[in-house]
C-alpha cells in the first residue's frame, strides 16, 4: 500500500455538501477531511442518510462540493468544466452499483462495450471486452441479456464494465447488497482481486461486515461527519 502524500488519488479538505434551502435544506456533508491513497481498499460505513453515498458521488466526480475542495487523481473538481468532469469519470473512475444498472436490451458483451472509450479499433475493443468477461467468469455467457443472467452474473458484468477503461479508481456502492451470501463472497473476492492486480484504489460503501473485514481501512461516517 502506498504511503507517500503524492500517491493520494482522492483528497477532500473541508468538504461540505448542501442540498436545498430553508426548511428543505439538507447538510449531507459537514467539513469532511479525507485522503485515500493509490492501491488502498477502503470501506465506508454508516447508517442510511449519514452522507456516505454523497461522499462516493464526490469521489467519483458525479457531483461537486458546496464548499471545500475535492481532488481526484490530482485534479481539483471545483476548477473543472462539466466536459472535463465527464472525461474524468469515464477514464479515471469505474463504478459498480447495487442495482447493476445494465441496459436490459443489450447483451453482457454489448453492455461492457458500450462503456468503452478511446478504443476506435473495433477488433481491439471486442478483444478487450471478451478478455474482461473471461476474467470475471462469463466467457460462456457474454451473449446473454441481463434477464437471462443471475444476480451474481449481472454484477460480474457490471464489474467488467467498470474495468473496461482501465480506471485508477473503482467505486462500489453496496456491491453485494442484492446478492446471496455465497455469491456476495465471490463478488467481493473478485473486486478485491482486480483491485490488487492493477494497484487500483477500491472504495466500497457497505453494510456488509464481510467487506469491512477485508478492507485495509474502514471509515465511519455519521450525520455528514467522519467519525474518529
Amino acid at each position: 500500500m502506498a504511503s507517500a502524500a503524492s500517491d493520494a488519488v482522492i483528497e477532500m479538505v473541508g468538504v461540505t455538501k448542501v442540498y436545498g434551502s430553508g426548511r428543505g435544506r439538507v447538510d449531507a456533508l459537514r467539513g469532511v477531511d479525507l485522503t485515500i491513497r493509490r492501491g488502498e481498499v477502503v470501506a465506508i460505513i454508516g447508517q442510511s442518510g449519514s452522507g456516505k453515498t454523497t461522499l462516493l458521488q464526490l469521489a467519483g466526480a458525479i457531483d461537486v462540493p458546496t464548499s471545500g475542495t475535492v481532488a481526484v487523481a490530482g485534479r481539483d473538481l471545483g476548477a473543472m468544466r462539466e466536459r472535463d468532469l465527464t472525461d474524468l469519470r469515464r477514464a479515471v473512475v469505474g463504478f459498480v452499483f447495487q442495482q447493476f444498472n445494465l441496459i436490459p436490451t443489450l447483451t453482457a458483451f454489448q453492455n461492457v462495450e458500450a462503456a468503452a472509450i478511446g478504443q476506435r479499433d473495433a477488433a481491439m475493443r471486442a478483444r478487450r471486452v471478451e478478455d474482461l468477461l473471461g476474467e470475471v467468469g462469463l466467457a460462456d455467457r457474454m451473449h446473454h441479456r441481463p434477464a437471462e443472467l443471475s444476480g451474481g452474473e449481472q454484477q460480474r458484468v457490471a464489474i467488467a464494465r467498470a474495468l473496461v477503461n482501465d480506471p485508477e479508481i473503482i467505486l462500489a456502492d453496496e456491491p453485494t447488497g442484492n446478492l446471496d451470501t455465497e455469491t456476495g463472497r465471490e463478488v467481493l473476492s473478485l473486486l478485491t482481486g482486480v483491485a490488487g492486480s492493477g494497484n487500483r484504489t477500491l472504495v466500497l460503501i457497505t453494510h456488509d461486515d464481510r467487506i469491512s473485514a477485508v478492507a485495509e481501512r474502514v471509515i465511519a461516517i455519521r450525520d455528514g461527519r467522519i467519525e474518529g
